[in-house]
């Protein structure tokens, strides 16, 4: 856990679905009408009202965000981030990555959201490779966090054990105070 201004960041092994937060992000593909992993399960729990949503919406492109309400999940809203496909990182990918991350803090804002749990965005199918991901995911929160001052409470809903110690890690890593020169 790591606690920056007002702010708390933590890490969870959870399935995002059962979250009682403002917003969860669902780690979209650009139709926005649902897939699997994340997304599917995101659109199983909401249930069909959130695809009808959806339709409405014309898709998403590649690491923007789009907001719908949460129907039957516990979240208030859900937010969908199209997270990029990995093809070697000389395309974007990382760019792509951390503008998701970006602009769904900037949804939630809009959105007057106070709490907030992203998945490991574009680390299933998509194949981001994990370490980078987290690094990116951190980073890119912490930097934009002061520009939405609302948020007080963001959970990375971890898929498994290795991709909590992955966000523990890096959580524990920028709590520590900078080492001194010698």
């Amino acid at each position: 856990m790591l606690t920056v201004n007002a702010c708390t960041l933590e890490a969870r092994v959870v399935d995002i679905t059962t979250l009682a937060v403002d917003a969860i992000v669902n780690a979209a593909n650009t139709s926005l009408l649902g897939g699997g992993g994340v997304d599917g399960a995101i659109h199983r729990a909401a249930g069909r009202d959130l695809l009808r949503e959806c339709e409405m919406l014309g898709g998403c492109a590649t690491g923007d965000a789009k907001l719908t309400h949460g129907y039957r999940l516990p979240a208030k809203h859900v937010i969908h981030a199209v997270g990029p496909v990995w093809r070697g990182g000389a395309h974007g990918e990382a760019d792509l990555l951390a503008s998701c991350y970006q602009r769904s803090l900037e949804v939630a804002r809009e959105a007057q959201c106070r709490s907030i749990a992203f998945p490991a965005i574009s680390c299933g199918i998509y194949r981001f490779p994990a370490d980078d991901a987290v690094r990116i995911a951190l980073a890119t929160v912490l930097d934009t966090l002061p520009r939405a001052p609302n948020i007080e409470q963001v959970v990375f809903a971890c898929f498994d054990d290795a991709m909590f110690a992955r966000y523990e890690a890096e959580l524990k890593r920028r709590q520590a105070p900078p080492s001194k020169p010698a």
